[in-house]
């Protein structure tokens, strides 16, 4: 199959753009075509595109872009990634054929996130140059670790002195209805691995053996009855949650010489992801004295409070759907979870119902609504 192509040109047409995307396999990290496919759809409008490769294995390379349009003014980012999930077994039609059918584009990213990116872009044709500054800040993974992604690129437009005033993420935020939701924080995340030594040896004989599943059983009991949070306004409560219990032993008649556990605990606003893996340590450390506590902070919690920004996002979604969003927290991380250190953030998308699945899908007048959003919303912004 020949590689995907889009002609741009001063209007994109948001469902080709999309197809042309989709088309671009990018399973995370993604490189090269995918790239190729939108910096062709920026030049045309205007757009500076710079490219940039940065990392080594196994969490790089990784491609990311940063495209600006216009000095001065007030400055609105669009953030969004280009790596998809690997596509899975099932599909009625190849997963990056972009075919349309019935009204829906199918395809691996239709709606995570490619049709949002494609949307933002046709937008930035309906918005005129002079209005201000707006940013595309688009990586190539978002799937997958994030180490050399959306970091970097905050590291790359501080060495630019870019500074956004607003930043709009265009995950797919939407829950029944394009423009029923939008996500104006997000909970933490850490994962945490409990590693417990004991000394193998005989079952008959347990005096000549340590056996470390007791102690490991007694922490995560402990750790278990925590309540962390009753929640607040505007997130659910934080939860710990035991992902993995380990001990690889085969035989009936041994003591095994260590267990295993593993943690997830997504957190709101109340902690920070260091503080809950020193607790962790410290329950662990009364249970099992010499045990080994990893701790990984995915991402901290972050909360844009309700104001002018989500009030803007509100607006242009009444005007083109009739809906008033419901403002929520709710879902797992994104990299907002980065861009919220720069300036406001607010995420907001097509439906999520399909977004991973076998034959995701995005509706062709979903595409069409969702430009015209982010050009009304555009337009407010840069006044």
């Amino acid at each position: 199959m020949p590689p995907p192509t889009f002609k741009g040109s001063s209007v994109t047409d948001v469902v080709e753009l999309t197809k042309a995307l989709i088309a671009a396999e990018s399973v995370t990290p993604a490189r090269g075509t995918v790239f190729d496919v939108l910096e062709a759809a920026l030049r045309p409008l205007g757009f500076a595109v710079e490219r940039f490769v940065r990392g080594e294995a196994p969490d790089g390379p990784v491609e990311n872009l940063i495209a600006v349009r216009g000095s001065g003014g007030r400055h609105l980012a669009f953030a969004g990634h280009v790596d998809v999930v690997p596509a899975g077994e099932g599909w009625v039609g190849g997963a990056f054929s972009g075919e349309e059918r019935g009204g829906m584009v199918y395809g691996r990213g239709a709606v995570d996130m490619k049709g949002a990116i494609a949307a933002f872009a046709a937008a930035c044709g309906e918005v005129p140059a002079e209005a201000g500054t707006i940013s595309l800040l688009i990586t190539g993974d978002e799937e997958g670790p994030a180490v050399f992604g959306t970091r970097a690129i905050i590291a790359r437009m501080a060495e630019r002195g870019l500074a956004p005033d607003l930043c709009l993420v265009g995950e797919p935020t939407s829950a029944a209805r394009l423009g029923d939701m939008i996500k104006i924080g997000r909970r933490g995340s850490v994962n945490i691995w409990i590693d417990v030594p004991g000394r193998q040896g005989h079952v008959a004989y347990p005096h000549l053996a340590d056996n470390p599943i007791p102690r490991l059983v007694a922490a995560l009991a402990e750790i278990d009855s925590i309540v962390l949070d009753e929640g607040t306004d505007w997130f659910q409560p934080s939860n710990i949650e035991a992902t993995d219990l380990a001990v690889g032993n085969p035989a009936t008649n041994v003591i095994p010489g260590h267990a295993s556990a593993r943690l997830s605990i997504r957190f709101n606003d109340q902690h920070r992801g260091e503080a809950l893996v020193d607790q962790v340590r410290t329950i662990v450390e009364h249970h099992a004295p010499g045990a080994r506590v990893t701790g990984k902070v995915s991402g901290e919690a972050f909360l844009t409070p309700p104001g002018k920004f989500s009030e803007l996002v509100g607006e242009a979604i009444r005007k083109h759907t009739g809906l008033t969003p419901e403002m929520s927290t709710t879902g797992g991380t994104s990299d907002a979870r980065f861009l919220s250190r720069l300036c406001p953030t607010v995420e907001f998308g097509l439906l999520n119902a399909t977004m991973h699945k076998v034959d995701e899908a995005v509706a062709v007048e979903d595409l069409r609504t969702l430009a015209a959003i982010y050009a009304t919303l555009a337009r407010r912004v840069l006044g």
